[in-house]
C-alpha cells in the first residue's frame, strides 16, 4: 500500500509543475496506459508490401484529450501510427491504441486526459521481455518517464504478444510460466501490485503452436488480469497481422474489458492543488474499498 501511495504522490507532484503540454491538458490528471507486446499491438493495419496506406478510420482519429509519449519522452497529441518512432525497424500502421482511447473517453467521462505509452516491438519473443532485458527495461523506463513528464496515474497495461512463441514447442510449453512472471515483475517494478493488465489471446501465429499459446493466455488467473480474444478478427493477406478494420474492433474490446474491472475516476478540471489532492484521495478510497 505504501508503494502505491508513493507513486500517486509522485504523480501529483509532477502533475502540478508540468509546462510541456497545453494549459488545459497540463492541468488534467492523465490516465496512463502502457501499450506493449509485438506487431499487432504496435500496429500493422493498412500495411501492405512494406507501405502503410495512410487510412485512419473515425474510431482512430486524433483527439486533443489523447496524448502519446514520444521516443524523446515528451507528451504530444496521439495519432496513427502510434508506434512509428518506437518500432522503428518495421513499417507501422493502425493498432488498437487509438480505438481503445476513443472508446474509453466516450464511455467514461471521468477518465480525463489519456496518456498512451507505446512500447511494443514487432517480432519479439516473450523471453525478450524478461526482467532486466532491453525491451523490459525500456518499457519500465518509459512508464516512469510518463509519470514524471507531466504526471498522472498508470491505469493499465495493454498486452498483445505471443505470435513469435508459436514457432517452438519449448517456448509454447513455457509460455504461461514466463507470462505470469512478466506480469508479476512489471507490477512490482511499477509499484502497483494489482495493476490491471488487459491481454489479447492470439488471432494468428508464426508457427504450429497457436492453440498452445492461446490456451496459456486464457488460463492466466492473476488478479486484475483479463483476456480478450482476437480469434476470428480479420487478418491482412499475410495471415498474421490484424487489418485496420480488425484493430477498430479490438480497441473497443480492450476498452470494455478495462472498464469492467476499474472504478471510473471523477471528472476533473483546473482548480488548483486542493482539487488535485481530493482527486488522489478519491482514488485511494476507490482502490481499497
Amino acid at each position: 500500500m505504501f508503494s502505491l501511495v508513493w507513486l500517486m504522490l509522485l504523480s501529483y507532484s509532477n502533475l502540478v509543475t508540468t509546462h510541456n503540454l497545453s494549459p488545459h491538458n497540463a492541468l488534467q490528471p492523465k490516465s496512463i496506459f502502457i501499450l506493449a507486446g509485438q506487431s499487432n499491438m504496435s500496429g500493422r493495419g493498412g500495411v501492405l508490401n512494406g507501405t502503410w496506406d495512410g487510412v485512419v478510420p473515425p474510431e482512430c482519429r486524433p483527439y486533443p484529450m489523447i496524448l502519446r509519449l514520444s521516443s524523446e519522452l515528451k507528451w504530444e497529441e496521439a495519432r496513427e501510427p502510434l508506434h512509428a518512432d518506437i518500432d522503428v525497424d518495421k513499417i507501422c500502421g493502425v493498432g488498437p491504441g487509438m480505438a481503445f482511447s476513443n472508446t474509453i473517453l466516450r464511455k467514461d467521462s471521468g477518465t480525463g486526459v489519456i496518456g498512451l505509452v507505446p512500447c511494443a516491438i514487432g517480432g519479439t519473443n516473450i523471453s525478450e521481455w524478461r526482467r532486466g532485458g532491453r525491451l523490459y527495461n525500456q518499457m519500465v523506463d518509459r512508464a516512469g518517464a510518463a509519470v514524471r513528464a507531466g504526471g498522472g496515474l498508470i491505469r493499465a497495461i495493454l498486452w498483445y504478444q505471443g505470435e513469435s512463441d508459436t514457432e517452438s514447442h519449448e517456448d509454447a510449453k513455457l509460455y504461461k510460466k514466463r507470462l505470469e512472471k512478466f506480469f508479476h515483475d512489471v507490477r512490482s517494478d511499477l509499484l502497483s501490485p494489482v495493476l490491471p493488465v488487459i491481454q489479447v489471446a492470439l488471432a494468428s501465429g508464426l508457427g504450429p503452436y497457436v492453440d498452445v499459446i492461446r490456451k496459456a493466455q486464457k488460463e492466466i488467473k492473476l488478479p486484475n488480469v483479463r483476456c480478450v480474444d482476437a480469434y476470428g478478427l480479420q487478418l491482412e493477406p499475410d495471415g498474421l497481422h490484424l487489418t485496420t478494420a480488425a484493430q477498430t474492433r479490438l480497441g473497443p474490446m480492450l476498452a470494455d474489458s478495462f472498464l469492467k474491472i476499474t472504478a471510473p475516476l471523477p471528472v476533473q478540471s483546473s482548480g488548483g492543488a486542493k482539487r488535485f489532492s481530493h482527486f488522489f484521495l478519491d482514488i485511494l478510497v476507490r482502490w481499497f474499498r
